[in-house]
Formats: C-alpha cells, structure tokens, sequence
C-alpha cells in the first residue's frame, strides 16, 4: 500500500474541476484508490464520493492506493494534485 498525506492548499479547497483531472486519473488504474478527510474514506474512482467530501482548504488529505500498480497510481495523483494547485 502506497499512501500520500497532503495539505489543500486550493483557496477554494478540493472543488469540481481539479476533483474531476484527479478522478480521471485514478480511474486508469486497477489499483484501489481512496481519499480520506475527517474520517471519512470514499473511492477516487468516483467524482461523486470525491465531490461528497466537501474538503476545504487548509484540510489535511489522505490518498491510498493499493494494488498491482500502487507505486505509479500513488505517483500520478500526486502530480495531478500538484499540477491542479490543490496540494503544495
């Protein structure tokens, strides 16, 4: 299980856009991928569950993924999330 811990930095928090880049790219993996805030864990693969969350700025994120390609899932959301300007 490969997991990555990371502050919003996204004024607006975790909102539709960059919820929809990081979606998509979850969705090529056939690792599981999760996000968790607040002690809440929904799947990554859904915009929905994603969009559910509600993460504001300034939150702390967790991203799991674990599965035949965790080490290249876990690497690509980061970068999604950092190109999109949601973690720094």
């Amino acid at each position: 299980m490969k997991e990555i811990t990371a502050i919003v930095v996204d004024p607006v928090g975790l909102h539709a856009r960059p919820a929809t880049v990081a979606v998509n790219a979850a969705s090529k993996f056939k690792s599981e991928i999760t996000i968790s805030y607040k002690g809440r864990t929904v799947n990554m693969k859904s915009i929905m569950g994603v969009m559910s969350l509600g993460i504001p700025t300034q939150s702390t994120i967790t991203v799991r993924c674990e599965g035949p390609d965790e080490e290249t899932a876990a690497e690509t959301i980061d970068e999604v999330l950092r190109n999109q300007k949601v973690i720094g």
